[in-house]
């Protein structure tokens, strides 16, 4: 024995860390099981108000992380235009994308061994701390730094995923995320009807702004204080098997600073490209190429050197997992594309009033309602995920075909454009997030939830920074195209920098100031910007469609689980006792 004993590195009778890691799964599993020999022949469990009032107080959480990202890709330029700094607006958006996806897997695996709830109250929290900020930014870069920081709240919008599915039976997953989907979609409604109150107008300076974040500040400390109240799960053998210590070594540090640091420059690279440096300088190539070369080394370590970290080999024993993450990269590439760059669009080229704009853009979200709703009941009926996610992805397809094929002339049809977007989140998320937790094992969910939001905001911020370099290389085209479009009808040359200027400040009574500047020479100055606009976006668009089309063609290869829509319960924020009142009288019986 005592030879065994040395082999292991352990003293006789003192169980390993990867022994009592063994050991502390099974009996979760156990306990999530309620004693069942197996989750195919459980008994199916009563679910309390207990149970209803976590997965509530999770959606009120989610609410308000969306009435922020929202806020942040719709009232960007207006936030640019008041504080100054354009050159800065793409961070405010993408501290978030990119925040969302450095923590959440980060935040999954932590929470796995401390739990749950606090890394839910804290990083809620932090949000209102970050929004206050936001709230009071004199200039762009404390905007920024506010929005960064609210970016810690979203490291935990996973756990918002496993919550609202590990605390119900397995057949009723879909019910839970479409319960997500629903409270993101109010969020997005509610942000952008509050945003465009508060702003009026997207295109001028307003300081109405920072009423929303103010908003958003109370909205954190209320979702912060129901999730505080009202989640209060029992703890898990994991968390009471391992020492701080013991905990700390399980984390995967390497895997962490190899995420940030290559994720983070990979961004920096691709949002200065033509912004304001070009390719061959090293401020765009060198950056680049460093961020490359570290995700490349992540890679290569979760795949040769840790195979328990992040991305725990376990998730990849099933294709479907793989083929989610893939899918939900360019869903991510979608979202944050539309959010960042539709409500753009519409206060560039069509509205002058920003809740019309809101407006235009709430019709995605309210249609997502539904479309999740349905999901999730075609899912626990049919138990097929394959066709749905697959009609999600061609509707995004649509969507972005549309757009695509816009101008200043379609003012009306962009209205109706939206049903597609709404139609493809509300779908997405349902199917893709319900199937990666099934084909992953119960004890790993967390991780499993990190590794699907950290992919889907990785896709959102290398998608903006794509998009970002995409329209600013367009948009560099803009002085030639209005000089050579008022220049011939007899605007003098040396007039053409102010005239500019002015232009793009929308400032109509200084144009009408400037020498030789006409009533026609302004309209075609002013034709000659959306044109080219236009363009800029439908450069997006088209960058978009090629990605969401790619991801159809994935998800036709989705193997359906049906036999994991059972009665299991893999987390239960109930004791077995509650669950399980007839088995146990049973058994005493």
């Amino acid at each position: 024995m005592a030879a065994a004993a040395a082999e292991t590195g352990s003293r006789p009778g003192t169980a390993t860390g990867s022994q009592k890691e063994a050991s502390a799964s099974q009996r979760d599993v156990a306990r999530s099981e309620g004693g069942s020999s197996s989750s195919s022949d459980e008994p199916e469990a009563t679910l309390h108000a207990k149970t209803y009032l976590a997965v509530l107080a999770v959606c009120m959480i989610y609410f308000v992380q969306i009435y922020n990202v929202v806020g942040a890709g719709a009232l960007a330029n207006t936030i640019a235009l008041t504080l100054g700094d354009s050159q800065y607006s793409v961070w405010i958006a993408s501290s978030i994308a990119i925040g969302t996806a450095v923590l959440s897997p980060i935040f999954s695996q932590a929470a796995d061994y401390w739990g749950r709830r606090w890394f839910l109250v804290i990083s809620t929290l932090l949000g209102a701390v970050g929004s206050i900020v936001v709230a009071r930014a004199t200039s762009m870069p404390m905007a920024v730094a506010g929005f960064t920081v609210t970016a810690l709240s979203y490291g935990a919008q996973p756990l918002l995923h496993a919550v609202s599915s590990e605390v119900l039976p397995r057949k009723y997953r879909s019910y839970g995320q479409a319960a997500d989907c629903v409270s993101n979609a109010l969020g997005g409604i509610v942000g952008m009807l509050v945003g465009g109150a508060f702003v009026r107008t997207s295109n001028v300076p307003s300081q109405g702004f920072r009423n929303f974040w103010y908003v958003a500040t109370g909205l954190y400390v209320f979702a912060a204080a129901l999730c505080f109240a009202l989640y209060n799960p029992p703890a898990t053998e994991r968390e009471t098997s391992f020492s701080f210590g013991e905990k700390l070594k399980k984390l995967d540090w390497v895997g962490y600073f190899l995420l940030t640091a290559g994720i983070v420059l990979f961004c920096i690279g691709l949002s200065w490209s033509e912004n304001p440096f070009p390719w061959s300088d090293p401020h765009t190539s060198a950056t680049f190429a460093v961020g490359t070369f570290l995700i490349l080394a992540l890679i290569a370590y979760e795949t040769f050197a840790k195979k328990d970290g992040m991305f725990h080999h376990g998730l990849f024993q099933n294709r479907n997992f793989p083929i989610a993450l893939a899918c939900l990269f360019c869903e991510g590439l979608a979202f944050f594309g539309a959010n960042s760059y539709f409500a753009f669009q519409a206060g560039v080229l069509y509205e002058s009033d920003s809740v019309l704009v809101g407006a235009r853009y709430s019709i995605a979200p309210i249609v997502s309602i539904p479309a999740s709703l349905l999901g999730g009941l075609y899912l626990a009926l049919t138990k097929q995920v394959r066709w749905l996610a697959v009609s999600s992805f061609l509707s995004f397809v649509i969507f972005f075909a549309l757009m695509a094929n816009t101008d200043p002339s379609t003012n009306t049809a962009t209205w109706g454009y939206p049903v597609f977007l709404g139609a493809g989140l509300g779908m997405s998320l349902v199917s893709l997030i319900t199937l990666a937790q099934l084909s992953t094992p119960p004890e790993l969910i967390a991780i499993a939830s990190g590794l699907v939001i950290g992919v889907r905001s990785l896709g959102g911020s290398v998608g903006l920074a794509i998009y970002n370099a995409l329209f600013n290389s367009a948009m560099a085209k803009l002085g030639d195209n209005i000089a050579g479009a008022v220049i011939p009808m007899g605007l003098p040359p040396n007039m053409t920098g102010p005239f500019i200027g002015l232009l793009m400040k929308h400032d109509d009574a200084a144009l009408a100031q400037l020498p030789g500047v006409t009533d026609r020479i302004i309209g075609a100055g002013v034709g000659a910007m959306l044109g080219t606009f236009s363009k800029a976006f439908n450069h997006v668009w088209i960058a978009a469609a090629c990605f969401v089309a790619l991801a159809a063609l994935i998800a036709v290869m989705i193997k359906d689980v049906s036999k994991e829509f059972n009665n299991h319960i893999d987390n239960p924020v109930e004791k077995a006792e509650e669950l399980y009142q007839v088995k146990g009288a049973e058994s005493k019986a």
